[in-house]
């Protein structure tokens, strides 16, 4: 069974940094593609960046584009989300996902 457990969120002032985990197991880490989307509250679900297998390729919204990097442990079959120069419209469910499997979420919520 495919398990995905976010972590690292909270609550941060504009400027500030975050940085997000997702714990992985169920599946070979190794072998995926995974991604990170995040969800404000009353919209829809929005893309925000994804990894290759060796996390020698990434991609990412322009909206996060040189202030978010994704990245990838594959000996903790971990996923990682480093957040800098956070802006308050960031402001979401921030969620990992292999395929059609999503954790439960972690909450940003950036506001002075």
């Amino acid at each position: 069974e495919v398990q995905l457990v976010e972590s690292g969120g909270g609550l941060v002032q504009p400027g500030g940094s975050l940085r997000l985990s997702c714990a992985a197991s169920g599946f070979t880490f190794s072998s995926s593609v995974m991604k990170w989307f995040r969800q404000a509250q009353g919209q829809g679900l929005e893309w925000v960046s994804s990894i290759s297998q060796s996390g020698a390729v990434t991609n990412y919204a322009d909206s996060v584009k040189g202030r978010f990097t994704i990245s990838r442990d594959n000996a903790k079959d971990t996923l990682y989300l480093q957040l800098n120069s956070l802006k308050t419209e960031d402001t979401a469910m921030y969620y990992c996902q292999k395929g059609e499997n999503r954790g439960q979420g972690t909450q940003v919520t950036v506001s002075s």
